[in-house]
């Protein structure tokens, strides 16, 4: 099964994606992650992508395309796998269909975490973590039992990332609108579009992904 995991900023996304790839056996293939590894790999696309990051340059498309076409001829992604942050405009979406196309493979589903924004922005803006083990947490949410001490490791020492203020989350949210919310039709159009509440609780929305892919692992996706 091969899937597109698509919503804003903080929608649940890689969450979803641990889940998924635990359950379903599928890699979860981030952009960001597969960038790295292709540069500290080495190789000619390696090199031209640190080249366009030392410059300051937007990734070419052609070359993520490329470190996407290498990742997904490894093994591990014989039985599908899980795109996250890729597409993300039309012309990313229609170069992936041609990747696919010529590797005999199709997409699946493309499922799309709704969110609503202001909720949105108060989820991640509220978040810090554990700095010594990564434990997560949440002004609103999710407070330590003891405060200002960590549940997992007991330390005390915090941190917020600098993007998670309020006004760089809008900013974030609004780059998203401009540019992947665009692509929806282009999915919707062929049935490959499956909408989730990315708002409701995690079991909840993990519940909606498998109706939308047909309930077992490894099923048909049901569209909607």
């Amino acid at each position: 099964m091969i899937l597109v995991l698509l919503g804003p900023p903080g929608a649940g996304k890689g969450t979803q994606a641990r889940r998924l790839t635990e359950e379903r056996r599928l890699p979860h293939l981030s952009t960001g992650d597969m960038l790295r590894a292709e540069i500290a790999g080495g190789g000619e696309l390696g090199r031209q992508a640190a080249a366009v990051i030392e410059a300051g340059r937007l990734m070419p498309d052609e070359i993520v395309t490329g470190i996407i076409s290498n990742r997904i001829d490894a093994a591990d992604c014989a039985g599908g796998f899980i795109l996250d942050g890729f597409p993300r405009t039309t012309a990313q979406a229609r170069a992936l269909d041609a990747l696919l196309s010529g590797k005999g493979l199709a997409l699946d589903a493309v499922l799309l975490l709704q969110v609503d924004e202001e909720a949105l922005v108060e989820r991640i803006s509220g978040r810090f973590t554990c700095r010594n083990c990564g434990e997560g947490y949440h002004d609103r949410f999710k407070q330590p039992a003891e405060a200002g001490r960590c549940d997992n490791c007991g330390s005390t020492d915090f941190e917020r990332r600098p993007d998670d203020s309020a006004d760089t989350v809008r900013e974030r949210l609004s780059v998203y609108r401009g540019r992947t919310a665009p692509i929806l039709p282009y999915y919707e159009t062929r049935g490959l579009l499956c909408r989730v509440d990315g708002m409701a609780e995690i079991g909840e929305v993990a519940r909606q992904i498998d109706v939308a892919l047909g309930g077992e692992a490894g099923g048909r996706p049901s569209g909607g």
